[in-house]
Formats: structure tokens, C-alpha cells, sequence
């Protein structure tokens, strides 16, 4: 007898996630070394992790027979400190995605709506058919979110708003005065989630922070990660923060034990490491600026980006990155957000940085 699973609609049509390409799959295919491959794929920080959190992780003992530590006590309170809020504020998660999954497994449902921007982040879009609500997508031309349009989009049934900041594929940015014109005008049953998974490599914004959006509006969710200038991808912790109520709320929904007992020590740790993140900043900086004279010498089109990663139009973005992959280097094509002729590259070392834009001179026609 077969099994035919009987798998709800909005479930069985879920593509899924697939990440930049593993550095080790790549290097056994080509037979190079794994030094040599470069992985500008997945927005990781070419600096590492942060020194003080690689000796906080290494100095960790404990008995491995033990769960950790659920509601990640310290690391929410060195988070607390951090932000200057109330710990009951902080909800600490597996990366900021499972933040986005609880928000969606807490406010949407089959018969409620919610409302992104063309080109958001994949997660948003996931976490809403998951909960087998309706997506709402707001078509954005110029890449960037427009309130006045997110707006426009609400319907008696929508529960949710996604705004990223900076955006994921995009890497555009919304100004702080326009956010605070959208937390105004949206009507108060309606949660908004603000991700900040970038925020760190962001200038000095002109207006009032998202910290101060979550202490004046009670529908405010703001997520962040530890993954991209804090280096800590691979242990997986992000956290949010809203207002006390909301936050226990999604503190139901989050998975028991969920971050490690290194993850939240490295975490700590890393909060602490300033010149760390301060060096992460500039050379970011340093290597954005680095592609946009290289891809203006290449002729091509580009958006200014205010991430750790640049969108580069390039024509057909899936068979460059597998011409790519034969130098060594591992880019991203994001053909899956609507966006075939583009790539999504990862700001790099000045060194790897070099080495995309000479493979780049030699494959882009």
C-alpha cells in the first residue's frame, strides 16, 4: 500500500529554503583546495567572529548531557543593558528567522492577511504561507518600500506588515522619518515587524531609532541577528524586541532550548567586542565601495546598498554564477525572488573582492 499524505494546500506548496552553495561541495567538485574557494553567497562576515566570542565559545563547560540555559538569561540581560529596555522587552531566538516564524504562528492564520514589499525577504514570505494566511505583495520598481504603498495594500483581514531595513535582496534602506510615518498611520490591530537583520552597518539615521518605534508603538516587533556583523552565522541566535506583552506572547511559541549553550555565551561576548564591530563596519565600507568602482568599469547596473552585499545586474544571473563557480568563487542568483538577470553578492576581503571582479571581467560579455 502507498502512503499519500494528506498535506494542507498552503504547506505542500512551499519551496524550500536553498542556501548559497557549501564551500566543502564546491572545492570536491572542482578538486581545489578549500582555501581557495570563495563563498560571497551568503552575506557572512569576512572577518570571522569576533575574537572575544571565539574564546567565550572555547571556554565553555558544561555537561553535554544538560539543556541550556531556555530563556537565555544572561544574554538577555546583556541585551537588556545593551538597548536600554526592560528584559521582559527581549524574546532570544535560533537567528532572527525563527523570530519572523513566531510572529506569523502567533498573528496570522487561514483567513488573515498579510503585507510585504516586492523583492522582501524570502522569510517573510514563508512564515505567511506557513501559517496559511494570505501575502499581500506591494510591487516596488525602484526595489525600495514605499509606506504610502504598504498603506494602501491593508485589508479588513491583515494582521501583519514586514518591513526589512535594510532590505534582503535590495540592500535599499527606508529613512526613519518614513517609518515613523507608517507606524503612525497604520491602524493599531495591526503588528508591524521591522527587520533589522543589517542594522549595524547602517549610518546614523535621521530621526528616531527602531527602539524608540517599540516603546511608543504597541504593534511594533523589531527582529535583529548575531549572524552577519557579529560573525556568528554558524551558532545561530537572534533575538527581538517588543513590548512586554507582545514579547511573552512569542516566547510561547518559540522552540524549547532552541540556543545553545554557546550560542548564548559567544553572543554575550560579542556584545562586548566594539572594535570588532567597528572594524566589521569599516571594512564593509571599504569593500562596497571596492565592487561599486568594479562593477562601474564592468558597466553594470547596480543598487546602492546598505548591507553587507550588493545586487548586480548582469544578465542572466544563474549561468554567471555557475561560470563563477568554475574560478572558485560562489555567488548568489536570486532568480527565486523574481529577479533573474541579478546576483547577490557578498561583500568579501579586498582580496576575494579582487577576484570577483577580475573573473567578472573575464565572463561577463
Amino acid at each position: 500500500m502507498t502512503y499519500s499524505p494528506n498535506v494542507p494546500s498552503h504547506i505542500s506548496s512551499l519551496k524550500a529554503y536553498i542556501p548559497g552553495l557549501p564551500i566543502e561541495d564546491l572545492a570536491r567538485r572542482l578538486d581545489m583546495p578549500v582555501e581557495r574557494i570563495a563563498k560571497l553567497a551568503s552575506n557572512e562576515n569576512p572577518l570571522g567572529a569576533s575574537p572575544l566570542a571565539l574564546a567565550a565559545a572555547r571556554n565553555v563547560t558544561m555537561d553535554l548531557s544538560l539543556y541550556p540555559d531556555n530563556d537565555a538569561s544572561a544574554l538577555v540581560d546583556a541585551l537588556s543593558q545593551m538597548l536600554e529596555v526592560a528584559a521582559q522587552q527581549v524574546i532570544v531566538g535560533a537567528g532572527s528567522e525563527s523570530l519572523l516564524t513566531m510572529v506569523a504562528a502567533a498573528f496570522l492564520s487561514p483567513g488573515r492577511s498579510a503585507v510585504y514589499t516586492q523583492y522582501s525577504f524570502q522569510a517573510f514570505v514563508n512564515a505567511v504561507h506557513r501559517a496559511g494566511a494570505i501575502g499581500i505583495e506591494v510591487p516596488s520598481p525602484d526595489f525600495t518600500v514605499h509606506p504610502e504603498q504598504l498603506l494602501a495594500a491593508i485589508r479588513p483581514d491583515t494582521a501583519v506588515i514586514y518591513v526589512a531595513n535594510p532590505g534582503n535582496p535590495t540592500g535599499t534602506r527606508v529613512s526613519q522619518r518614513a517609518l515613523a510615518e507608517l507606524l503612525e498611520r497604520v491602524p493599531p490591530h495591526i503588528l508591524v515587524v521591522l527587520d533589522e537583520a543589517y542594522v549595524e552597518y547602517l549610518p546614523e539615521q535621521d530621526g528616531p531609532n527602531s527602539l524608540e518605534f517599540v516603546s511608543r508603538y504597541p504593534n511594533v516587533v523589531l527582529t535583529r541577528t548575531f549572524s552577519k556583523a557579529y560573525g556568528l552565522a554558524g551558532l545561530r541566535v537572534g533575538y527581538g524586541v517588543a513590548q512586554a506583552e507582545v514579547a511573552a506572547m512569542l516566547r510561547r511559541l518559540r522552540a524549547p532550548f532552541s540556543v545553545t549553550a554557546v550560542a548564548q555565551a559567544a553572543a554575550i561576548a560579542a556584545l562586548s567586542d566594539q572594535d570588532f564591530l567597528d572594524r566589521t563596519v569599516t571594512v564593509n565600507a571599504q569593500g562596497r565601495e571596492q565592487l561599486y568602482v568594479g562593477f562601474d568599469a564592468l558597466g553594470l547596473r547596480y543598487l546602492p546598498s546598505y548591507a553587507n552585499f550588493v545586487l548586480v545586474e548582469v544578465g542572466d544571473g544563474g549561468a554567471l554564477a555557475k561560470r563563477l563557480e568554475r574560478h572558485g568563487l560562489i555567488v548568489r542568483p536570486v532568480s527565486g525572488y523574481g529577479l533573474p538577470a541579478w546576483l547577490r553578492v557578498s561583500i568579501g576581503s579586498e582580496q576575494n573582492n579582487t577576484r570577483l571582479l577580475n573573473a567578472l571581467q573575464e565572463e561577463v560579455r
